[in-house]
């Protein structure tokens, strides 16, 4: 399961508004990054074999495959001075980068 904040829901709302044809938000996992994966984040639709999470009416996305190192995170979206922009606080993460856009999954979530 994916947790979706209030702010994170009012944030997607607010962008799929300014994104026509796009119905969510799309989140997945590939390898890459700093830490040997990375988020990746972006809007788009609903595609097969997807998980469908809501909130507020605002929908996210995620494959079966990323759902595994993804499962039990929260989606949220921050707007201060250091920048904007969702973000995911993942309990199957080990170690993150500075940046928070990638991860060193833990053992568990790779063996799924």
């Amino acid at each position: 399961m994916i947790h979706v904040t209030d702010a994170a829901a009012d944030a997607l709302n607010e962008l799929l508004q300014a994104k026509p044809g796009a119905a969510g938000l799309r989140l997945g996992v590939e390898k890459g990054g700093c830490a040997g994966q990375q988020y990746v984040i972006e809007a788009g639709c609903e595609r097969p074999g997807d998980m469908v999470f809501s909130h507020l009416g605002a929908k996210v996305f995620v494959d079966g495959e990323s759902l595994a190192y993804l499962d039990g995170s929260t989606l949220h979206h921050e707007d201060g001075l250091t920048g904007a922009g969702f973000r995911i606080q993942n309990p199957r993460a080990t170690r993150s980068c500075g940046c928070g856009t990638s991860f060193e999954p833990s053992r568990e979530s790779a063996v799924r």
